[in-house]
């Protein structure tokens, strides 16, 4: 078995290397924040293998610099959204999350996530003019020759370019709210009764009143998916496209989806041949600190340090958080290195450093880190389980919170609420995940997990790319359920038909022993009045 997988793998590196010596020209879909943390490792190991890679950016991006060095090239377009405007958006969506949904019901959520999602869906549509409706930037792009669009479809309109350039579609993609574009558009299988639908802060072990949340959950998301999302979207597709045309047919016709997860942060479900799981993408061996930061983590001793960032995104919270939170890390032993751009809080204690940056993943991956203070985001959590550190979730927004279900409810975390925590909430939190040592060996666990693959995630998402360039697309891998209606996809016709064919049978069975029984009966009349 051993020796079978060892050729597995040298067959698919000979592949790689095969087709690496011909390089291919890629074009990269424009994405933001932690999306584009992810895309960034796979593109600079395409450029590595001889590829040609061009990301398009736009003129208000707030995380892709175009200006700074890189080994790819960038094809700039203008877009009528300032960066104000997209900063004002999101800091709305942000606040509302964090400070306004703890409070709310779950009808005004509804009612607010609504608004939230059609603002959003603007702003999305008039990036998407920048490319579409500017023939400077389509002429460009058609004169560039590419091989293959990769794309996080979080950003709409990648799969609608690529159908216009005539070129193949790879999906790099973390997740879509109640998995609506996987399953309606992408065709993946998503049984309710065990597939906790994303963001639902739902495990796969479900009793049955959490079923029947789950149940509603997608049912949900799937009815504001078709009042406000795919009518937006279909128009505006159709308005290019000159023709009706279906956003969600349109997405289905992706060669390849990089779905960026895998078993050790999921759980088990079904997939399909053209859905690769790839999570920890971005991940890597830690590098050595830098002296100063090096200096402060070797003088924690025996006790050790603990990372602490709520993510790129928020940069500080209120001075009355601040000072909570400050007020707990005083209180244990550890050195503590808290990425915070606020002001200094009045209750920091001498063992905690503030920094407006860190060098996570290094931290991470130092022997001195015995816990991570984390908001919850895929990359951050998949960083700590790639080196085996447990987790204390402090969740904001977004997948967050679900992200942090995952991770309680598979031994390496406990989570805390930014809205309702206490000081000696944080502190104990922290003193669990570090004196309790099955939250370590759980997170060693899930690290072994992650590495015990035929090959790296980072290594598997490049074959895939170069996979779908070499046979001029994937269409093979795609299942014939794109060409089912709903109906025959769930046999309903079958079913209609076979009821029919039994009720039919049942119809002439009766009328046969009907007719018999009139039969049998006029012969015994006919030999009584004989008889008589």
């Amino acid at each position: 078995m051993r020796h079978r997988e060892r050729l597995s793998v040298f067959v698919l590196l000979v592949l790689c290397v095969t087709w690496s010596a011909n390089g291919g020209n890629i074009l990269v879909w424009y994405t933001e924040g932690s999306h584009w943390i992810n895309m960034k490792p796979v593109l600079e190991t395409l450029v590595d293998r001889g590829h040609q890679v061009t990301v398009l950016v736009p003129s208000t991006s707030m995380y892709m610099n175009k200006s700074e060095p890189s080994r790819f090239s960038y094809e700039p377009f203008n877009v009528s959204v300032s960066k104000e405007d997209m900063q004002r958006m999101m800091e709305k969506v942000f606040y509302f999350s964090i400070y306004e949904m703890p409070h709310m019901s779950y009808l005004e959520i509804y009612i607010k996530f609504m608004s939230i999602i059609k603002d959003n869906m603007q702003y999305s549509l008039k990036y998407l003019d920048g490319v579409l409706k500017s023939e400077t930037t389509m002429k460009r792009l058609k004169e560039g020759k590419y091989d293959l669009l990769l794309s996080d479809p979080v950003f709409p309109g990648s799969d609608l370019t690529a159908d216009i350039l005539g070129l193949p579609l790879v999906f790099s993609l973390r997740f879509s709210l109640a998995h609506n574009w996987e399953r309606l558009c992408g065709q993946l299988p998503a049984p309710r009764s065990f597939v906790p639908g994303a963001v639902s802060k739902l495990t796969d072990k479900m009793d049955f009143s959490e079923r029947v949340w789950n149940f509603l959950f997608y049912t949900l998301q799937d009815a504001v998916f078709d009042y406000i999302f795919w009518p937006e979207l279909d128009k505006y597709y159709s308005e290019v496209k000159g023709e009706p045309t279906s956003a969600c047919e349109m997405m289905g016709r992706a060669d390849i989806w990089l779905m960026r997860t895998y078993w050790d942060f999921d759980f088990p479900r079904p997939f399909l041949p053209n859905f690769k799981f790839v999570g920890g993408i971005h991940c890597r061996p830690a590098k050595p600190l830098p002296k100063d930061i090096e200096k402060f983590v070797q003088s924690s001793g025996d006790d050790g340090i603990v990372v602490f960032t709520l993510g790129s995104f928020i940069k500080n919270i209120t001075m009355e958080k601040a000072n909570m939170i400050a007020s707990a890390l005083a209180q244990i032993p550890q050195k503590v290195l808290w990425r915070y751009s606020g002001a200094k809080p009045e209750t920091l204690g001498a063992n905690t450093r503030l920094y407006d940056w860190i060098p996570q993943n290094d931290l991470l991956g130092h022997p001195k880190t015995r816990a991570f203070i984390t908001h919850g985001g895929t990359n951050g959590i998949y960083e700590a389980i790639y080196h085996g550190v447990p987790m204390v979730g402090i969740p904001l927004f977004g997948d967050q919170p679900d992200n942090m279900v995952h991770m309680k409810a598979k031994g390496v975390a406990i989570t805390v609420q930014i809205n309702f925590m206490k000081t000696e909430d944080l502190r104990d939190a922290i003193n669990s995940v570090i004196n309790d040592k099955s939250y370590k060996e759980n997170a060693m666990r899930l690290s072994s997990i992650h590495h015990d693959r035929p090959v790296s995630p980072l290594n598997e998402s490049v074959f895939w790319i170069e996979f779908t360039m070499r046979n001029k697309g994937a269409q093979h891998l795609r299942v014939k359920a794109h060409e089912l209606t709903w109906y025959q996809y769930h046999s309903l016709d079958v079913l209609v038909f076979l009821l029919a064919m039994v009720l039919l049978l049942i119809i002439i069975f009766i009328k046969t022993c009907r007719f018999c029984l009139r039969v049998c009966c006029g012969r015994k009349g006919k030999t009584k009045q004989k008889a008589e």
